[in-house]
């Protein structure tokens, strides 16, 4: 008999009748643990997102930053904590439960922002970034991991693009907030103390209601048959993390997500200043402008792209890869527009047109990953490419700082990532998915 035909099938995971609080029935809990995220998720981008739309307020009650080149060290320093320590968040949320690493997580983070509410200096809100980083790294590779283990290939892609509406929910939440920052009543430290108080209140109802899916079936490995080999010399986790690492797929995969996140990164975090400086308009207008037109299409292209991925799996084992290139494409020349923009109109249209091909992006990155990976290593997996990622989109984020200090043009470094995303086109297409993973 085959290799194959002695691997048991992964399937999606049915609850039984007494799993969980009595008011969850069987057939809807695997929809049920989306819509528990989904306000985690929201939160999770909400809290970043606001730093952006607010950055006139905080510098100008904290004259301390100073320079453009401080407030990109601010958004590096969160991201080089937060992708410093996804592999190990990843690593916990498959070796621990899953649900405790999220609700953790969450408390923790909303602690921390609302925290950041009352810092008097460059150094505190440095330190609170810093923070905020740790205590949100477990969460993104935890909780797509979670929905993966509870969704077979026929569903992945669409539970995830749904969670991932959230993340452009909290992006266009936080946009709003420069109005927020704006008001003589409100202000930007309330706004910090309020969105600190919501997550702190839902983490433990959270903790209550969600549920870690029993472990699935183990197999051997197809990919790296002398990890099954030396099982017995090398302690078992480590040779988990070397199959993954020895797939030259997931390199692929890495690379493929951390070329685009590089632009990405620079939307989410520096758009808001982008659009105030170059069409003079207030900072509200400006978030607003920045956030909400974009993640809006990027809201529109998770479900779009969930469902042509989850569709275009019934015929081809690469659905998701194609789908997800067809949202790059789009990406690039809307890289291009961003950059040459002339009016605010151009501007949101060529930001509308990349938040849809992100979308496609966005969704289907951890169901490609679940094409490559076993579930046991799904989290470890999703947390080194956020680790290889938003290392990069630190560095971005900086060296966009430093640029707008010496004055270069936004077409300049628009260019240059856009000719990198093509580039990722072409490395997603090389991967080669294991059928036996779905």
């Amino acid at each position: 008999m085959s290799n194959e035909q002695n691997q048991p099938a992964i399937q999606a995971y049915q609850p039984p009748s007494d799993f969980g609080p009595a008011s969850i029935t069987t057939s809807h809990y695997i929809w049920v643990v989306v819509m528990l995220l989904w306000p985690v998720a929201l939160l999770n981008y909400l809290d970043r997102q606001m730093m952006a739309a607010m950055k006139a307020s905080i510098m100008h009650d904290i004259p301390s930053i100073a320079i453009e080149t401080n407030w990109g060290l601010l958004l590096g320093c969160f991201k080089w904590v937060y992708a410093g320590l996804s592999p190990f968040g990843g690593y916990f949320a498959d070796k621990f439960s899953r649900r405790w690493i999220i609700a953790v997580s969450l408390l923790v983070w909303s602690g921390v922002t609302w925290l950041t509410a009352h810092v008097t200096s460059f150094e505190q809100l440095l330190w609170t970034r810093s923070l905020m980083g740790i205590s949100e790294a477990c969460y993104i590779p935890a909780a797509l991991a979670l929905i993966a283990d509870f969704h077979s290939k026929l569903t992945r892609s669409r539970a995830i693009g749904i969670h991932q509406t959230a993340i452009y929910a909290g992006l266009i939440l936080g946009g709003f907030s420069g109005y927020a920052a704006e008001s003589p009543n409100f202000g930007w430290r309330m706004a910090f103390t309020v969105a600190g108080m919501v997550g702190v209140a839902y983490a433990f109802p959270l903790w209550y209601w969600l549920r870690d899916a029993p472990k699935q079936p183990q197999f051997e490995s197809t990919a790296n048959p002398n990890v099954t080999a030396n099982a017995t010399s090398v302690p078992r986790s480590a040779a988990r993390v070397s199959e993954l690492l020895g797939s030259v797929s997931f390199y692929l995969l890495v690379a493929y997500f951390t070329l685009p996140a590089i632009a990405g990164w620079v939307v989410k975090d520096w758009m808001p200043e982008i659009l105030r400086t170059r069409f003079t308009l207030g900072q509200g207008l400006a978030g607003v402008s920045a956030a909400l037109y974009v993640n809006l299409a990027a809201l529109g292209g998770a479900f779009l792209g969930g469902w042509l991925a989850d569709l275009r799996m019934r015929t081809s084992v690469r659905g998701r890869i194609q789908v997800s290139a067809a949202g790059m494409l789009m990406i690039v020349p809307a890289l291009l527009g961003i950059g040459y923009a002339p009016t605010l109109t151009v501007a949101v249209l060529f930001l509308i047109l990349f938040g849809l091909g992100w979308g496609f992006f966005d969704c289907n990155n951890m169901p490609i990953l679940s094409q490559i990976a076993r579930p046991e290593l799904r989290a470890t997996g999703y947390g080194i490419m956020n680790f290889v990622s938003i290392s990069c989109g630190g560095f971005a984020d900086l060296i966009y700082g430093v640029c707008r200090d010496q004055k270069l043009g936004d077409h300049v470094f628009f260019g240059v990532v856009a000719v990198a995303t093509l580039f990722s086109a072409g490395l997603v297409l090389l991967i080669k998915p294991r059928p036996e993973l779905g």
